[in-house]
């Protein structure tokens, strides 16, 4: 059965702002990808440093 359009059960966005459509990808360490995927909202955490790391770098 296909997934009817306008469902009012289905998923929900838990993010608030708008995610870009290209991935920020680069290569981390040997070891660190299984680490960081432990960590719970591994995704939402490392996007807030991100904003963090950039804001600190546009006060200097």
């Amino acid at each position: 059965m296909p997934f009817q359009k306008n469902n009012k059960i289905g998923a929900k966005k838990i993010i608030q702002q708008e995610l870009d459509q290209l991935p920020i990808c680069f290569k981390g360490r040997l070891g660190q990808k299984e680490k960081l995927k432990a960590v719970p909202d591994w995704q939402e955490r490392l996007r807030e440093y991100v904003d963090k790391l950039l804001e600190d770098m546009d006060n200097q």
